[in-house]
């Protein structure tokens, strides 16, 4: 079976949702699955829910958690890389079914690593390995490279009222 790139950007809320969702049904399907996750630190609830599909499912968080408002530290970059460098030895192996890059496009987009390090990453998956890759402000060159784009577009949201994110939705 062939593999696809899919990317979920967007302003919008859910990439990360989606991406856990399509993980919850490949783990349902009894496939292979390895999530990595950039700038976040891997204390969300949705990782949280992962590690009870511990047999099937790896996650590897590779981030502070820090939001991002000004220029990242040095450790920031080095996580990144770090993680860069863990997924494209995953994908080479090619020994799982699903590997989530959840962030990878807001990590780009901060400079942590390049847009041509982020492809050159995609091009060593394995062909029937699925990838799916997340974060606002996707680059045009992983939009053109990708097979499946879905931009998820904020129309109103209760965090402009105040509503602080909460956890077990937002987090």
């Amino acid at each position: 079976m062939k593999g696809f790139v899919h990317v979920y950007t967007g302003n919008g809320k859910g990439k990360t949702s989606a991406a856990m969702g399509l993980v919850l049904r490949a783990a349902g399907a009894g496939l292979s699955v390895f999530v990595s996750q950039f700038v976040k630190d891997g204390r969300s609830s949705e990782i949280l829910g992962l590690k009870r599909f511990s047999g099937q499912v790896q996650v590897a968080a590779f981030g502070t958690g820090r939001f991002l408002t000004s220029p990242p530290a040095p450790a920031e970059i080095s996580a990144a890389r770090r993680g860069l460098a863990r997924v494209r030895s995953v994908l080479e192996a090619g020994a799982h079914d699903l590997v989530v890059m959840d962030e990878a496009c807001v990590a780009v987009s901060w400079g942590l690593f390049s847009i041509e390090d982020l492809l050159s990453v995609v091009e060593a998956k394995a062909v029937s390995t699925e990838l799916v890759i997340t974060g606002r402000d996707a680059p045009v060159q992983l939009i053109a490279r990708a097979d499946l784009v879905t931009e998820m577009r904020e129309i109103k949201h209760y965090f402009h009222s105040g509503v602080a994110a909460r956890r077990g939705i937002e987090q």
